[in-house]
C-alpha cells in the first residue's frame, strides 16, 4: 500500500510540475501548443522531464519504498563488511562512495540507483545476506557498483525519456491523421490511447534490449571487481531463488535479479543461464 501511495503521489507531483513548466515555457517561446513544434516540445517536456525528475528523486523514493536502512556507523560485523567492501570496490571503479543500505525482504536481490556516479545508493536485501556466501555477496556488490560506474542510471533514463517523447508525439500525430475532419474528441482520445499502447510496447522492446545489454556489462564489471568465479557462483545461487522480485520497475532494472516476463523481449535482465554462459566464455 505504501509503494502504491508513493507511486501515485510522485507521478501526480511530477505532472503538476511539468504542467507549470509548460505554462511558462510555451508562452516565452511563442509556440502554439496545437502546432507540430508545440506538440513536440510538450512531448519532450513530459517524456524527458518525467524521466529525469524520477531519477533525481530515485534515492529518496527507493529508501522509502523498500524501507531501507542506510548504514552510517556499522552496528555489527556484517554491516562493517558491507561498508568496507563497497568502499574498496568504489575506489577501484573510480567513483565516489555510495550510500549503503539494507532492506528487509526474503528475495535474494540488491539494487543501485542515484542521479550520478558520485552520489549513488547501493542496497541489499536481508534475503541476499542470509542466502549467499560472502564471496557471492561481494560479486553482487561489484555488479551494482559497475552499474553506477558505467552510468547506467543516466543512460537508461535518457533512453526511456527519448522513447516516452516519441510515443507521446507519434501517438497524437497518428491519431490526428486518422480522425482528421472529425470533431469527436472521445474518438480522438481513444485513438491516442490505442496508439500509445502500440508504440509503448515497441519502445519497451528497445529499452529492455538495452537493459539486458548493460546487465551483461555489469556482470563483467562484477567479475573484474570480485572475481569471475565469484560472479558465476552468485548467478548460480540466484537460479535457486523462487521469490519474485517486489521492487518497482525502476529499481528492478538495476537489481541483480529481474522480474519474469512472458517473452525475453520484455525482460529487463537476460535469463540467468545466458549470463552464466557469457561469463564462462570470458577469458
Amino acid at each position: 500500500m505504501k509503494r502504491i501511495f508513493l507511486f501515485v503521489a510522485t507521478n501526480f507531483a511530477i505532472l503538476i510540475v511539468l504542467g507549470i513548466v509548460l505554462n511558462v515555457v510555451l508562452p516565452l517561446l511563442g509556440i502554439h501548443p496545437e502546432g507540430t513544434s508545440g506538440l513536440l516540445l510538450i512531448s519532450a517536456i513530459f517524456g524527458m522531464g518525467g524521466s529525469f525528475i524520477s531519477l533525481a528523486m530515485s534515492k529518496w523514493l527507493a529508501k522509502r519504498s523498500v524501507g531501507a536502512y542506510v548504514i552510517g556507523q556499522p552496528r555489527n560485523a556484517e554491516e562493517s563488511w558491507l561498508l568496507t567492501t563497497v568502499k574498496r570496490q568504489a575506489d577501484r571503479a573510480g567513483i565516489g562512495m555510495p550510500e549503503v543500505a539494507m532492506y528487509d525482504s526474503p528475495e535474494i536481490n540488491a539494487f543501485a540507483t542515484g542521479m550520478n556516479k558520485n552520489n549513488a545508493l547501493v542496497a541489499v536485501s536481508t534475503g541476499l545476506l542470509r542466502s549467499m556466501t560472502q564471496d557471492e555477496a561481494e560479486a553482487v556488490l561489484g555488479h551494482e557498483i559497475s552499474h553506477v560506474a558505467n552510468g547506467d542510471m543516466v543512460t537508461m533514463t535518457l533512453l526511456q525519456g527519448v522513447m516516452n517523447t516519441f510515443v507521446f508525439f507519434f501517438a497524437r500525430i497518428a491519431a490526428g491523421a486518422i480522425s482528421r475532419g472529425s470533431d469527436n474528441r472521445f474518438v480522438y482520445f481513444m485513438t491516442v490511447m490505442a496508439f500509445q499502447v502500440v508504440f509503448g510496447m515497441l519502445a519497451s522492446v528497445i529499452v529492455m534490449w538495452f537493459s539486458r545489454y548493460r546487465e551483461f556489462r555489469a556482470d563483467e564489471g562484477g567479475a573484474d571487481l570480485a572475481g569471475k568465479q565469484k560472479m558465476i557462483d552468485a548467478l548460480k545461487r540466484l537460479q535457486g531463488d523462487k521469490n519474485e522480485s517486489h521492487l518497482d520497475s525502476q529499481l528492478t532494472a538495476f537489481g541483480i535479479s529481474g522480474k519474469r516476463a512472458m517473452t525475453e523481449l520484455l525482460m529487463s535482465h537476460p535469463p540467468l543461464e545466458k549470463r552464466i554462459a557469457a561469463l564462462e566464455r570470458r577469458l
